[in-house]
C-alpha cells in the first residue's frame, strides 16, 4: 500500500500538454508528455494518405476512431495483409511484429495509445522514402536533439 505521506506533491502539474508533429501523411498530437509508461495521440490521417507499412519490435498500439474515415492494413494469423475499416467505437490492436499501415479514406483522427515511443519501427514500405525509425531517428524527424 501507498504511504500517502511520502508522495511528492511538488511534481504535480495542472497545466495542459500537447506536442504537434507534422507527418508527410498529416499531423499527430502527442497528448502525453515523455518519460510517462504509455503514450496517447491523436493521429490525423489525410484523406488518400498512408502511414508506412511497418513492424515494431518494441512498441504495442491500439487504435480508435474519433471522426471521419480510416482504415488498417494489417497480418493475420496466416501472414496475409488484409483490411479493416476502423468502425467508430471500436477498439483495434496491434501485436509485436505484426505488419501494419493506418491509411486514411476521408480525412480521419485516430486516437493511439501505446507504449512508450521504443525500439525501430521497420518500415517495409513508406510512400516518403523515409528510413526505419530508429530512436535516432525519431528525433530527426520530430526537430529534436
Amino acid at each position: 500500500m501507498i504511504d500517502l505521506d511520502k508522495i511528492n506533491k511538488s511534481i504535480f502539474s495542472d497545466k495542459p500538454y500537447v506536442k504537434r508533429v507534422e507527418k508527410p501523411w498529416g499531423y499527430e498530437l502527442h497528448w502525453a508528455p515523455e518519460g510517462l509508461p504509455y503514450m496517447g495521440k491523436v493521429l490525423h490521417v489525410n484523406a488518400g494518405a498512408r502511414l508506412s507499412l511497418q513492424i515494431h519490435d518494441a512498441k504495442r498500439e491500439s487504435w480508435l476512431i474519433m471522426n471521419g474515415r480510416g482504415k488498417v492494413i494489417w497480418e493475420n494469423s496466416e501472414g496475409n495483409l488484409i483490411e479493416t475499416e476502423l468502425l467508430p467505437g471500436q477498439g483495434y490492436t496491434c501485436c509485436l511484429g505484426q505488419k501494419h499501415r493506418l491509411c486514411g479514406i476521408t480525412d480521419c483522427d485516430i486516437i493511439e495509445v501505446s507504449t512508450p515511443e521504443t525500439g525501430t519501427t521497420l518500415r517495409l514500405e513508406d510512400d516518403y522514402t523515409r528510413p526505419d525509425e530508429t530512436p535516432e531517428q525519431r528525433k530527426k524527424e520530430r526537430g529534436e536533439k
